[in-house]
């Protein structure tokens, strides 16, 4: 039985922290769907300026397996947007699993939906993102962290490796090896390696 994996996006989303879970995943058609949901219908322009096409928007009220919330600069704007904000908090929890790139965790804070958990975020915006969840117990030093059903990841490029770490996880170390393999990518498969809060001064 396939999960349904929902994609949020927003104006000024980054590309990789959405495409590149999207990529692993996608490995796994017969497992995954894959659906990008966002506030309005149309398109979404990310950071990098391409547009990606909305396949759902928020007030469909469609049940999404798994939450995946990307960071970028947009992130900025959408913690002062109530219409996602509610959107997280009540899809999160209809979820099986929730999960954030990069400074996405601000949007999941500012949702409650991190509150007493252990998370990460972006190493060169931490203190930015920290601000927005004062009640989440905030790991400075971690490619990724898993909480229960909430996982959250360091910046951009972290994703792929928290994304082929849920994939391990639903479906087996083999199958996020495959995707690993198929995709051409090095897992980082140490959550806890994080040389890039050293170079942010958090440790």
């Amino acid at each position: 039985m396939k999960r349904t994996i929902g994609i949020v996006l927003f104006p000024g989303f980054e590309m990789l922290d959405a495409m590149g879970p999207v990529e692993l995943f996608g490995m796994h058609a017969d497992a995954f769907e894959i659906v990008i949901v966002a506030e309005q219908s149309g398109t979404v322009a990310s950071a990098q300026g391409p547009k990606s096409v909305v396949d759902a928007t928020f007030a469909e009220n469609r049940h999404y397996d798994i939450l995946l919330v990307p960071g970028g600069p947009g992130t900025r704007k959408e913690v002062e947007n109530p219409v996602i904000i509610d959107w997280l908090r009540e899809a999160s929890a209809r979820s099986e699993y929730v999960t954030s790139v990069c400074t996405g965790a601000a949007l999941l804070a500012q949702a409650g939906i991190l509150n007493g958990k252990k998370a990460t975020t972006n190493k060169i915006s931490f203190g930015w993102v920290v601000s927005q969840g004062p009640t989440v117990d905030w790991v400075p030093e971690a490619r990724w962290v898993v909480d229960g059903s909430v996982l959250t990841s360091s910046g951009v490029s972290a994703g792929m490796d928290m994304a082929l770490a849920l994939i391990a996880m639903l479906l087996g170390e083999k199958a996020a090896e495959d995707a690993a393999l198929w995709a051409e990518y090095t897992w980082h498969r140490d959550k806890d390696h994080d040389p890039f809060a050293k170079a942010a001064g958090l440790v």
